[in-house]
């Protein structure tokens, strides 16, 4: 069979793998890409099959970076299976139509700079109701039970502890008399998170395609995270703050909202603290989403369903609010309380999250929490590298509210999470692809991979195919078109416009600092000769 990464691949987000059978065709995921403008593009660009073509797709989770696209999919004359969990059907009913609100919106906001300039109108990626009409293709399926989706393919899910209804995926593919094993991580969570059961172990694999997002990385250990997110929490009321969390609708807000709740019990007067502090949760679709949650209980690990079954919501207490329209999300930046107010989007890109940010990042004595990772070129990831102002709105804010980051409530393992799942196969892979990670990410977590198990990995590029079976594998010929060498150039273009924007916004800031300083006439009239220079230059680019 032929695999190609197509997504993920020297990259976080846009999770997509392509495989290709001697019977049939299908995804592996077909995710959003997210972050800076270089990613986003990516989204919009033609995928390299007919999408008519492929017999099914095998989704590991709800999140838009593994989901986000099949409404594009589905557009552009996909009409076959999505197979996924029972919760992530549910999550992906209210999650993919949200999207699609998202890209209205930013289109037609869009849309309205193009008119001013003259320019005709673009579409969005898809719309509302694309991604309702997508839905229609899902189809359900239980943790654990062996599927067969097409002749010579057979698929197993397992849970792999990252947000409700995450997978592991198992895919035997059968070929020329010969079965291979290949096993996707999906995205793996951590050992003893809130609410989920632990990543299932393994038995054994041909190949395996794992993520790496921490792979560099330790996460702080469980007691030291919360300790540290109620000192944060205790601090900032003591200075009359807000404290703003950033979250993902899916996984982290559930998770915060069940620790919060466990930590009403303790009897120390920080913990006590948080009995007096109102907390809100700020997005339509995270009360949504714990819904879901709710819903599937079965789901849920241990310890959760003991607070269940002792007639306790672990995902409600005392002073829990969920916020429904804009009004109510507007209120709470009036309030003259302290309040915590978790809110999407957990990367700070869209949703309300940017005007909680707008009316708090100025404020000295409000605090920024965040709780997962930050992809590249994303306003959160500004924020946690030490950005001291960022546009919002079209506002320039300082920064001057404290930023922390705190991992150990991410939803992704760890190196040593990572390297203990792989350690858990009995029969271990012959070879390991490397995905879903920053290059500096993947790179150390190869050489712990090599060093710890003598197995080789692969670092594919985003295009890569490779042919494997139980013999072995090769990488296929003929990847890189003239097509591919275009979309290539065009993407480092607007890496570069992204680079030029960011330093020009610091060298604005520089001179406007310099300016308020005694200048002489003759360093005046140098200034002036020099932003002439670059103004043309900018000039003849756009000629």
């Amino acid at each position: 069979m032929k695999i190609s990464f197509l997504g993920a691949a020297k990259t976080v987000t846009g999770s997509c793998y392509l495989i290709e059978a001697k019977e049939c065709k299908f995804l592996v995921d077909c995710g959003m890409f997210q972050g800076r403008s270089k990613e986003q593009a990516m989204n919009e660009e033609a995928l390299p099959f007919n999408p008519a073509d492929l017999d099914f797709v095998v989704l590991t989770h709800a999140h838009i970076d593994h989901s986000g696209r099949i409404p594009k999919l589905y557009n552009d004359g996909f009409k076959g299976k999505v197979y996924a969990t029972k919760p992530t059907v549910e999550l992906c009913a209210i999650m993919l139509p949200d999207s699609g609100h998202i890209q209205e919106f930013e289109n037609e906001w869009h849309n309205r700079k193009r008119e001013r300039a003259g320019l005709p109108p673009e579409k969005p990626l898809y719309t509302f109701q694309n991604a309702v009409d997508s839905i229609q293709l899902f189809q359900s399926a239980s943790y654990g039970e062996v599927l067969k989706l097409h002749e010579g393919v057979r698929v197993r899910f397992n849970d792999a502890g990252h947000i409700l209804g995450s997978s592991i995926v198992e895919l035997w593919v059968g070929e020329n008399n010969d079965e291979t094993k290949i096993v996707f991580s999906g995205d793996l969570g951590n050992k003893g998170m809130p609410i989920l059961r632990d990543p299932t172990i393994i038995e054994s694999a041909d190949y395996l395609v794992i993520e790496s997002t921490y792979g560099n990385r330790l996460h702080a250990d469980s007691n030291s995270k919360l300790d540290r997110f109620v000192n944060i929490i205790s601090d900032t009321v003591d200075k009359g703050g807000n404290i703003v969390i950033p979250s993902f609708a899916v996984g982290r807000a559930q998770e915060i909202i069940y620790e919060l709740n466990k930590q009403l019990d303790k009897k120390s007067d920080q913990y006590n603290k948080l009995t007096h502090i109102p907390v809100f949760v700020d997005s339509p679709l995270t009360v949504s989403a714990t819904k879901v949650f709710r819903n599937n209980l079965d789901c849920f690990d241990e310890e959760a369903r003991k607070y269940i079954e002792n007639g306790d919501n672990p995902l409600d207490f005392p002073g829990l609010q969920f916020t429904q329209s804009a009004d109510e999300s507007r209120a709470l930046n009036d309030r003259k309380d302290s309040i915590i107010i978790i809110s999407a989007s957990g990367m700070c890109e869209a949703g309300r999250i940017k005007h909680h940010l707008k009316h708090n990042l100025w404020r000295k004595e409000s605090a920024v929490v965040f709780v997962g990772y930050q992809a590249e070129g994303t306003l959160g990831r500004k924020l946690v590298d030490g950005a001291k102002r960022v546009k919002i709105f079209g506002e320039d804010i300082s920064v001057n509210a404290r930023i922390e980051m705190i991992e150990g409530f991410s939803g992704h393992a760890d190196r040593n999470g990572l390297v203990d799942w792989i350690g858990g196969f009995n029969r271990k892979p012959g070879k390991i692809f490397i995905v879903h990670g920053e290059e500096a990410s993947m790179n150390e977590f190869s050489n712990t991979i090599e060093q710890k198990f003598g197995i080789e990995t692969v670092i594919p590029s985003k295009g890569d195919s490779f042919i494997i079976d139980k013999k072995g594998f090769y990488e296929s010929e003929g990847r890189t078109s003239e097509k591919a060498v275009y979309s290539y150039s065009r993407l480092e273009v607007l890496d570069m416009l992204d680079r030029i924007r960011g330093e020009l916004d610091e060298a604005s800031n520089i001179v406007k600092n310099e300016l308020k300083n005694e200048k002489d006439e003759l360093e005046i009239d140098e200034l002036k000769a020099r932003l002439r220079k670059f103004e043309s230059c900018i000039v003849d680019i756009i000629k």
